[in-house]
């Protein structure tokens, strides 16, 4: 787990800066990804290729059958899952610290002026540097959770279409060097198909946590302005 510290401190400095669905997204992050696979799965997916069995002694068969049913191993895909998926979130944190770091220096300025009148205020924090999620600060977040959308989706479909939703217990394999039709069998397949399905259930939900929180964002977005716009006329 000692791999996964700098980003789940990175994330956790997000969560100040979030909505109240995003910090349920970085939960699920953080407890049914990044501590399942470090916990768990790895440990499950560690004999994957020692232990394929399959019946042919041919130098480099069992090698090049491993490599045919799984292009990338399923930890390795997890973990780039994770590490895209949590960019856009860490994009947006720069930009909130970017953010923070002006109002303080524009803060400072206002109270070394003995007239502040005219001078420009401090748009996205309170004097206790807490973040209002709006105006660009509130697009880029709502751009982050897009992206977070597209991302979950797109690694939802690489997942299918590079070894399923299930671990099939034997692969048929005619790669050279194997001299024939080679049949190949993997260890524990029901315990990984377990974990695959756990780990797509936990992919579909932080998918739609994202897309909750797009609407939310869109509707506070919207009733802002409305706001606005009634205050105004």
């Amino acid at each position: 787990m000692g791999e996964w510290g700098f980003l789940s401190k990175l994330l956790d400095k997000v969560q100040s800066h979030s909505t109240v669905i995003g910090k349920v997204w970085m939960t699920v992050l953080f407890v049914f990804r990044i501590m399942v696979i470090g916990a768990g799965a790895e440990k499950v997916w560690g004999d994957e290729q020692s232990k394929m069995v399959c019946n042919t002694k041919q130098p480099g068969c069992t090698n090049v059958c491993y490599d045919q049913a799984f292009p990338i191993s399923h930890i390795r895909f997890w973990t780039m899952q994770i590490i895209f998926v949590s960019t856009p979130t860490l994009m947006y944190l720069g930009h909130v610290m970017h953010i923070i770091h002006k109002e303080k220096k524009l803060r400072r300025y206002i109270q070394k002026q003995a007239n502040s009148q005219g001078c420009k205020l401090p748009k996205y924090t309170n004097e206790k540097g807490k973040v209002e999620i709006k105006g660009d600060l509130l697009a880029s977040y709502l751009a982050s959770v897009i992206f977070k959308i597209l991302l979950e989706a797109a690694f939802i479909v690489g997942q299918y279409y590079l070894y399923g939703f299930v671990m099939i217990p034997k692969v048929v394999c005619t790669r050279y060097p194997c001299p024939y039709t080679v049949e190949c069998f993997m260890s524990r397949p029901t315990e990984k198909t377990v974990f695959i399905i756990f780990m797509l259930v936990v992919s579909c939900v932080s998918l739609l946590l994202n897309v909750i929180e797009m609407f939310y964002l869109l509707f506070q977005r919207s009733r802002r302005r409305n706001k606005l716009e009634s205050v105004g006329s």
